[in-house]
């Protein structure tokens, strides 16, 4: 419910409005009456009020100027005026000021009523736009927030995607890196007072650090702070773009990011009460070099250890032409198609066969602990982008997760790495075919109704995979398995059905029809329509098919 106040210098016509409306019907909770502007002004300050409805003329400050006191003070407030006057000038006025109505008098109790009533209601669905638009933000923020995470999971993981699409998604999630410029990244790793904390906990120390190291970089770098997939943080960092000289190269960026480095890590310990160490990478290009530099990095971190926990290290510069210390042996292994493709495709068997080869072929090479890591990271960062895009984690394949500890036991040796590569890939495809069981059904229901409300528009399998967040491979292998017919084929039948009725039901030239299917040529759908029907669109006209 809402409050009002009545304005008048003749006191009878706020109190017979006051007597004989029926606020409680308008839903108006409390009505207060002022004999003046001036005393309206001082109600004003001290109630809530929603509508005010006043008279115009009135001695020392007129209703007119009351309004504009008001629209300049009190936004929210609708205003109707009242006057014996029917003088256009003031109701041009009154438009003027923004004033929900203008009423002459003696006021009918019935237009009195449907002008409050519009009033009101203009202010509920102001507060609805508004609780909307607040939500929509709040919204925004979260789900901003969520896209940001996934798309630099993506990065780091090595998915690969076209140039202008990371370009794009930099620009929706209001991330203020840029492609193609020399980047650093700083590996954050928390200290024990946080990691002992509850997953909400950590979450919330996450978020203030990234908080704190935006403001630390603000003055000389555009930086992304992030969970990284591996249960820790990353700071990606870019030098100002106007800040840089002519001719001053990445490295230049490098140097200055140092300074920064300590004063971040102090205001960490210092309002956060807790210690963190920072792995700081030399500069390489964004996004090219990325997931190669983040996997180095976490090698230095899981197999050199980070020792002390407020430990501040520096990587050499890598200069764009360094390789993955993994030997040459393992180099088919990373040729096409590769792991991820298969994963992505449920190619579980040319999976398993792709890590046995890999296994076979490092038994004659000498293999140190450190290019067994890169193997490692190379095998787990598939694995983990497929957990992750399925919804569930890491802990959900291997208990043990990403504790340091257990890491160096599984790179020990080949064979372990071996073992464990198989046994994950076991569980992965374990719950990857019990979620299908449950979603197949969900997904081809989905597929049919794109497919009937669209039968246009440049549909096709791509477009349709793409909406479902399946690999188009996959998407047809599981439609087929499911209906008996590919979905292509399934698109093309409804496209002809939905053509059947056009020439039945409307007099649209072929040409519109044609367009409407989402066929750029008629000629080839007129060949289509043959295909399925024997017969040419017209020649299904006039021979009375419709």
């Amino acid at each position: 419910m809402m409050n009002l106040l009545l304005v008048d210098d003749e006191s009878y016509v706020t109190e017979s409005l006051f007597q004989t409306i029926p606020w409680r019907e308008l839903n108006i909770r409390q009505v207060y009456q002022a004999s003046s502007a001036l005393e309206a002004i001082d109600l004003l300050e001290e109630q809530d009020i929603d509508v005010v409805v006043t008279d115009i003329r009135m001695p020392v400050m007129t209703g007119l100027e009351l309004i504009e006191t008001i629209a300049g003070r009190w936004t929210h407030i609708r205003c109707i005026l009242l006057t014996g006057y029917s003088d256009f000038e003031y109701a041009k006025q009154a438009i003027r000021l923004n004033a929900s109505d203008y009423i002459l008098k003696p006021v009918d109790d019935g237009e009195f009523m449907r002008s409050v009533q519009s009033a009101l209601e203009s202010i509920r669905e102001e507060r609805k736009e508004l609780g909307e638009y607040q939500q929509l933000r709040y919204s925004r923020k979260s789900d901003i927030g969520i896209l940001r995470t996934s798309l630099m999971h993506d990065l780091l993981l090595g998915h690969e995607m076209p140039r202008h699409v990371i370009d794009h998604k930099l620009r929706e999630y209001e991330i203020p890196l840029g492609t193609d410029q020399r980047t650093t990244m700083l590996l954050i790793q928390l200290g024990p007072k946080f990691t002992g904390m509850d997953d909400h906990s950590i979450s919330l120390m996450e978020y203030a650090i990234g908080n704190i190291a935006e403001e630390v970089f603000a003055e000389l770098f555009r930086v992304w702070p992030s969970k990284t997939p591996h249960s820790g943080m990353i700071l990606l960092a870019q030098l100002k773009t106007e800040l840089l000289s002519e001719g001053t190269d990445g490295p230049a960026a490098s140097d200055v990011i140092k300074r920064y480095v300590t004063q971040f890590q102090q205001d960490v310990g210092s309002y956060l009460k807790g210690g963190i160490s920072v792995l700081v990478s030399g500069c390489f290009d964004f996004p090219s070099e990325l997931a190669g530099v983040y996997r180095t990095g976490l090698s230095s971190l899981y197999i050199g250890g980070s020792g002390d926990h407020e430990a501040i290290r520096f990587a050499a510069d890598n200069d764009g032409s360094r390789r993955d210390s993994v030997p040459h042996a393992t180099h088919s292994f990373m040729k096409p198609p590769s792991l991820l493709h298969l994963l992505e495709t449920r190619q579980w068997d040319s999976a398993r066969e792709k890590i046995e080869q890999l296994f076979v072929e490092l038994e004659t090479a000498f293999i140190g602990q450190s290019a067994l890591y890169e193997i490692f990271l190379s095998v787990t960062n598939a694995y983990m982008y497929m957990a992750h895009k399925q919804g569930y984690y890491i802990h959900q394949l291997d208990q043990a997760g990403w504790d340091p500890l257990y890491i160096q036991q599984v790179v020990q040796s080949a064979a372990k790495l071996r073992s464990w590569s198989l046994d994950m890939l076991n569980k992965l495809q374990a719950i990857s075919s019990e979620q299908e069981t449950t979603s197949k059904s969900h997904i081809i229901k989905q597929v049919q109704e794109m497919v009937t409300t669209d039968c246009g528009h440049d549909l096709s399998v791509k477009t349709i995979a793409d909406r479902v967040y399946l690999h188009p491979v996959y998407l047809s292998k599981i439609y087929k398995s499911e209906t008996g017919e590919g979905l292509g084929d399934y698109i093309i039948r409804k496209r002809m059905e939905r053509a059947v009725y056009l020439l039945k039901h409307t007099n649209k030239k072929i040409y519109e029809i044609t367009a409407e299917l989402g066929y750029q040529n008629p000629q080839y759908f007129s060949k289509m329509f043959r295909k399925h029907y024997g017969m040419t669109p017209n020649e299904y006209r006039d021979q009375g098919c419709c």
